[in-house]
């Protein structure tokens, strides 16, 4: 029901029993606040966004009310430029820095700090307060975080977000009055993969980024590029933000349907891979440095006599289609294991069937009941296990409006609600993280999993089942708006069966959401291709020679004896790549390209969503775009993106949305094209202009809108897929996002950003009933995933690899007794000694393996191994 109120005379309307100051902020009324949060509802903690309210026509004295605690009715007067309430704020924000350090030029967050947003909004600027300021020690908290308590003005958003949202439970309040303490029982590592959000829900700069703060420029000194994580199937955006030719910083960039607010650590450090030392700088040919001239001629005469290309699912969908130009679309390969390659094409079958529509990361978050079939979300798709964490609150949400609390008093809504829980039901092999707020976690091996449910999708056709199948077929039967969530976590193709099996027996109520294992593995099986099994059948029947591998190490991504074959098969391997691995120490061709902060370029995420992701530094000469090299070497005559998309869409018109990503290089805005820098950019300093000459011409990019200089257009006038920051005068921080969406928690104005390439059917087909077990003898090899240490680029990150724990294997106790096997014994497996000792696990399916993924396993489909002990 909509209700009306007139604020300073300003008639609006809004959503009756919305909280005042999300309504004010919406429509781009100023009121200073800090405790408030879009995707944390109100505390009233901070006593900063004070208005005065009036109770009727003839009330002509009104109160002075907390916005973020009043909800809106019709009729409603407000004055937000009442001279009482106007000084009622003056008075809390100066008494809320009565301690603060006032460290603004030293500090990491000056600049982009919401705390100095609001002191200037309020006109405070001198200190009154005579007397010794309260001071805290600081914690050391990992790698990842700095911790200055001393700038704490006590909002509570650090311990709402972490504990509340996040599920969290090593930070906490500690103290009381004026000494409260926001921190750990003890120094330590903060353990949550969603710490590094502190670093942006907290408005004074409590909690920073340690590798920015160790390396921090100021935000008019830097330029920013919208962006998409390239370190999993999610694809949430983000803002890339760099100086002096080097990646500084990622940080959130707000989409409504996918991140909202948030990311996982992995998608914030994550692409800090790009200054590793493992980059790659220089071609070389049979393993001397050469110039580019002479390694292009040298990759020329290999494709002149006959070579197959091997693609890749962490590799733009454009760089992909210019691989499979050069050698042909017979002679492109997914640079995957034939069964993965196989898994992820049946993905796109079942998504694109239906009938169950597509569940975006927003639209998880509202589902009312959920099955987990074998994903570890939290490790191999964090955000969404993020977003399982908030539909896990739908009955507690729907209780609490029951009686009459509105959702945007979150702490009332946890007391009213009495800890409902919505159904959600895990069944995984072993312990997973959200164990807490399932209903019911079964452990489970994979094929326990599969059967389980095709059970439950029996038992939704009335069929008979087993009690757990029966329990949860009627909580999805019976819910508005059921969830399937599956993916390639276990190599499984048994368990997606299942799935699929299950959302075709609910219908077109039900939604689907299938985990692929990496940033554009739908964007590869869309392009089509089978995987290396079949590659290495095409060079040993000598239907080429030579080998070309794209930004993929294929030791991580197959088993080893396939690659191994491949190398032995091929005469020669180039490996066109960023970071130094495995497959570009034995290649005997490396051309150098340019990271996805480098160029521009297309992912396909889980829901089949493309997304354009720009250069956020101009690339080096000696390492372009992948597709750009792939041009050169005779794909195609493409010199810029947008000829090379209209090229993929010309063939393939299934892929026609494509276009529909972003807008074309071509676009330009109201005063031309998108800055990336700010307006205040000096451009003077030291390490801006060494080594640059100081009058040359900032570089053009061919492949986008965005230009490399401060002249441009910039703001509310971009559409949402160009947009390098939220700022508008008198807001820096990213708390100025509200400024830029439809409502608070709503789409971007003028649509998220990203083009669906995907939509369901009406009908399933060709849905399996059954499946058929791996048999064999031996235990089942899972992988363990690590949301730290899950792939090569992370582990390239330094910042992640400091998180990254030890490479693990672990049993069930009763399997290792079995096997004659105790805690710390060295390890067979299939004959080979394994690098970790056992660790049992008592918490763990039985009849499973698990090893370490990318450090102990390569990725590969389901299969039995043999388990001994080292002699």
């Amino acid at each position: 029901m909509s209700a009306k109120l007139t604020i300073d005379g300003r008639e609006i309307e809004a959503k009756a029993g919305d909280d005042l100051l999300a309504v004010c902020l919406s429509h781009g009324i100023d009121i200073p606040y800090f405790c408030w949060h879009g995707a944390l509802g109100s505390a009233g903690a901070c006593r900063q966004c004070a208005v005065r309210v009036f109770a009727g026509p003839d009330d002509t004295v009104g109160k002075i009310v907390m916005s973020c605690m009043t909800p809106v009715t019709d009729g409603l007067r407000v004055s937000v430029a009442d001279a009482e309430a106007t000084n009622f704020r003056a008075r809390v924000i100066e008494w809320l820095m009565i301690n603060h350090p006032h460290d603004c030029p030293v500090c990491e967050e000056a600049g982009s700090c919401h705390l100095q947003d609001m002191t200037i909004a309020t006109g405070h600027h001198a200190r009154r307060y005579a007397f010794d300021k309260r001071t805290h020690r600081n914690q050391d908290l990992g790698p990842l975080l700095t911790h200055e308590m001393n700038r704490c003005i006590a909002c509570y958003r650090c311990t709402r977000f972490y504990r509340d949202y996040a599920g969290g439970r090593d930070l906490d309040a500690f103290g009381s009055h004026g000494n409260v303490y926001f921190g750990r029982a003890e120094d330590g590592v903060l353990e949550s993969p969603f710490a590094g959000n502190l670093a942006e829900v907290c408005p004074t700069g409590v909690f920073n980024d340690k590798g920015w703060s160790n390396d921090y420029a100021r935000k008019w000194d830097m330029q920013a590029t919208p962006s998409v994580c390239a370190h999993c199937a999610v694809g949430c955006n983000l803002f890339v933000a760099a100086r002096g030719d080097r990646v500084r910083r990622v940080q959130n960039r707000y989409h409504g349907a996918l991140n909202g607010y948030f990311l996982c650590d992995r998608g914030r450090y994550g692409p800090l891979h790009v200054v590793s030392e493992q980059r790659l700088t220089a071609p070389r040919l049979n393993g001397a440095t050469v110039s580019d001239h002479a390694a292009m001629n040298a990759a020329r005469d290999l494709i002149a006599e006959g070579a197959i290309g091997i693609g890749s699912p962490r590799a733009s969908l454009e760089s992909n289609y210019a691989l499979r130009a050069l050698v042909g679309p017979d002679r492109f390969f997914a640079g995957v294991a034939d069964a993965e390659a196989e898994l992820v094409g049946r993905m796109v079958e079942i998504l694109r069937a239906g009938p169950a529509s597509i569940a975006s990361l927003s639209e998880v978050e509202t589902c009312d009941a959920v099955l987990v079939l074998g994903e570890d979300l939290t490790n191999t798709a964090p955000r969404l296990a993020l977003a399982l964490r908030q539909a896990a609150r739908g009955a507690e949400r729907e209780l609490a409006t029951q009686k009459g609390v509105p959702q945007w008093l979150d702490q009332a809504v946890r007391t009213a609600g009495e800890g409902r829980r919505s159904p959600i039901v895990l069944a995984t092999p072993l312990p997973d993280a959200l164990d807490p707020i399932a209903t019911q976690a079964l452990r489970l091996d994979p094929l326990q999993i599969a059967e389980l449910g095709f059970e439950v999708a029996a038992a939704l056709g009335g069929n008979a089942a087993s009690d757990d199948a029966a329990a949860i077929a009627h909580l999805l039967s019976t819910a508005q708006q059921p969830l399937i969530m599956a993916g390639f976590g276990l190599g499984a193709a048994e368990i997606l069966e299942a799935a699929a099996a299950i959302a075709a027996a609910l219908g077109a109520r039900a939604k689907i959401a299938l985990v692929a294992p990496e940033a554009n593995s739908i964007g590869l099986a869309l392009l089509g291709g089978d995987g290396l099994e079949s590659a290495v059948a095409a060079l040993q029947s000598g239907a080429a020679r030579h080998v070309f591998v794209l930004e993929s190490d294929l030791f991580e991504r197959a088993p080893r004896d396939t690659v191994e074959r491949l190398f032995a098969a091929a005469g020669s391997v180039v490996a066109l790549d960023n970071l130094e691995n495995e497959t570009t120490q034995r290649a005997s061709l490396v051309l150098p390209v340019a990271s996805f902060t480098e160029s521009a370029g297309s992912f396909v995420n889980y829901e089949g969503r493309a997304q354009r992701f720009f250069a956020a530094v101009h690339p080096h000469a000696d390492a372009p775009a992948s597709w750009r090299r792939l041009a050169a070497l005779g794909a195609g005559e493409w010199t810029a993106l947008d000829q090379l998309i209209d090229a993929i869409v010309a063939e393939r018109l299934d892929l026609a949305g494509l276009k529909g990503a972003a807008p074309e290089a071509s676009c330009r805005c109201a005063h031309g094209e998108v800055a990336r820098t700010p307006r205040p950019l000096s451009g003077r300093t030291a390490d801006d202009r060494a080594g640059h000459d100081p009058l040359a011409t900032p570089p053009s990019d061919p492949d986008s809108p965005l230009s490399y200089g401060m002249e441009g257009s910039r703001g509310g006038e971009l559409p949402p897929a160009l947009l390098t920051g939220y700022e508008t005068p008198g807001l820096h921080s990213a708390n100025a996002v509200t400024r830029f969406t439809e409502e608070i928690n709503g789409p971007l104005r003028g649509g998220d950003p990203g083009a669906r390439l995907i939509e369901p059917g009406h009908a399933a087909s060709n849905i399996a009933t059954a499946f058929t077990a791996v048999e064999g003898e031996g235990l089942l090899l899972i992988p363990l995933h690590d949301v730290f240490a899950g792939t090569e680029t992370s582990r390239a990150s330094k910042l992640l690899a400091a998180r990254a724990p030890a490479p693990r294997l672990l049993l069930h106790p009763d399997d290792a007794e079995t096997l004659g096997l105790a805690e710390g014994d060295a390890v067979l497996i299939d004959g080979v000694r394994c690098a970790a000792a056992l660790s049992p696990e008592p918490n763990m399916a039985r009849g499973v393996v698990a090893l370490s993924l990318g450090t102990l396993v390569p990725r590969g489909p389901l299969r039995r191994v043999r388990v001994e002990a080292a002699r």
